[in-house]
This record gives structure tokens, sequence and C-alpha cells, in this order.
């Protein structure tokens, strides 16, 4: 196997998370591909992954090499295409996150689009309300929700979600409409953990941060399911207003302290594999940004 096979193969066993489906991805035994990644490692005299029993991780070593091997396998494909005038192929798997609402609302239109022009594609989603690693959980490209820490990811602006509460009108003829936040504590509340897992609501009002202790009557661990709670006018829900935006527009729930919100928060479609993106992953992240930007929830 030549060098440049062999970065195909370590590059798998990173996306894949394992070299029983790396060999799989690559229709390839798997004792090929565990001596593909032993002989590079003996090549550069450094231990490219951790191998236990049940897991593969890449070390930090691995990760650099990793992201080399992606900008120098994209730069030789983008040569042949060129030089053949060929047509770029876009194949192999893709690996998706977002948050699990928008994943299912807005991210899932997306791959299924994708899929759908490139037939050598295959895609994996994960959509769950926590922050991925894309490192270690061998992902390609996320959606992010809010302001972004400092990384190596490369993140692109795609519009702006705000966080809001929300109730049913049957809720606010009975309960009447808070006018502010400090009137919160009168009324029966219903939190999400993936927006806010603390005690207490941010908000703000003439530039200045607004502090609400609560005490929600009903916690969920979803986003959804509070949003189910407050479709049946138990109560007073937070959440972002993707999640809500077909009950605003229906009538169904109603915003409340809109002067009291706190700025929107900003949605990023994040990949890391810098301006040399692999064919499929620069395809999805174009379609993507895209679509998101055209999306009407997240103006």
């Amino acid at each position: 196997m030549d060098r440049l096979q062999a970065m195909e193969v370590f590059v798998a066993v990173v996306d894949s998370g394992g070299f029983a489906a790396a060999a799989r991805r690559l229709d390839l035994s798997a004792p090929v591909v565990t001596r593909a990644v032993a002989e590079l490692e003996a090549r550069l005299g450094v231990r490219l992954l951790t191998r236990t029993t049940r897991t593969v991780r890449v070390t930090e070593a691995g990760a650099r090499y990793a992201e080399d091997c992606r900008r120098i396998l994209a730069d030789v494909g983008d040569s042949e295409s060129a030089t053949s005038g060929s047509r770029r192929l876009v194949k192999g798997l893709l690996n998706v996150t977002a948050p699990a609402v928008f994943g299912n609302l807005h991210v899932t239109p997306i791959v299924a689009d994708y899929l759908c022009r490139y037939p050598d594609v295959d895609a994996q989603c994960l959509f769950v309300d926590r922050v991925v690693n894309l490192v270690d959980e061998g992902l390609d490209v996320a959606v992010r929700i809010g302001e972004l820490p400092d990384s190596s990811l490369q993140a692109i602006p795609v519009g702006r979600v705000r966080r809001m509460l929300v109730a049913t009108p049957g809720y606010l003829a009975a309960h009447g409409r808070p006018s502010h936040p400090n009137e919160l504590p009168e009324h029966v509340l219903i939190q999400p953990t993936g927006v806010s897992p603390y005690p207490e609501w941010r908000f703000a009002h003439g530039g200045r941060p607004v502090v609400q202790r609560i005490r929600p009557r009903l916690r969920t661990t979803t986003n959804d399911a509070a949003r189910s709670a407050a479709l049946t006018g138990l109560g007073i829900a937070r959440l972002v207003s993707y999640q809500v935006a077909d009950d605003l527009a229906s009538g169904a729930l109603e915003p409340l302290l809109t002067d009291f919100e706190t700025p929107p928060l900003p949605v990023h479609v994040l990949h890391r594999e810098g301006r040399h993106m692999t064919q499929k992953v620069r395809a999805f992240v174009d379609l993507a940004v895209d679509m998101l930007r055209g999306n009407p929830a997240l103006r």
C-alpha cells in the first residue's frame, strides 16, 4: 500500500471510529487496515491511535496528522479533477450533528436534499441537546446555536434565533400575562434543561441584565417535551424561537416579556477541515449554508 492509500485508510479509521468500520467503508479486510495504520505509525515514529478492547481514539498527534492527511488528499483529488476535466466525485460517509429539535426540523431536509444530489454518499445524523466534540466522536459537520468558544473549528454564520417565553392563550386567560420577570414565580413554569440547567432565567432590559430565580413545576430533558407541555396549557415555557415558530404563527402559543429578551443567539455551521475540505464535506457545507441562510426561522 502506497503512502496516499495509507493516509486514506488512516483518515477512514479516524472518521469511522474503528478499524472494522473503516474496513467496511473502504471494502478492505480488517488486517489490511490495521497493518496500514501500524506502518504509518512506524514510519512516523509516533502513536496515532490509542486502542483498547472496545474503543479506538485518536491521539493529539494523530488528530493533527489526520487534518494534514485530509488536506493532502483533497489537494490530490482537486489536482486530478482539474487535470482530467472530470466532475469531482462526492462519496463516502458524512456524519452531521445538531441540536435535537433543530436537527429534526431544519437539518434533516438538508441532508435528504444532499443525499438526492449525491448518490454515492451515505449520511449519519446525531441530533442531541448537548455540545458534541467533532474530533472525539468522528463527526464532519455541526450546526451550533449560541456563542462559540475559541477553537480550531471553522465556523460559518447562517442566522440568529431568539430565546423566548411562550404560553397558550388559554393559560394566559386563566392566570394572567406577566409584565416583568419578577412576576414569574407566581406562574407555572416549564424548564427544558437543554436551554438552561440552572434555577434561574436570565433576561435583559435597557442594556442591563435581569436575573430571575425560578422554581419550575416541570423540568424536561428535551425541548420537544417542554413545547408539548406548554401546548397543553400547563404553563410558561422558555424555548428558542425556531422550536415554536409554527405555534406562534398559528396562534397556538403567544410570546411573553419580549421587551426583556436577551440578545439573539447566533447559528453557525461548523467543520474541522479548514479551507481544504474533502469533497463530501465541501458539498454539504455549501448546501447547508445556502439553505439555512434562506430559512425564515433563522432571521
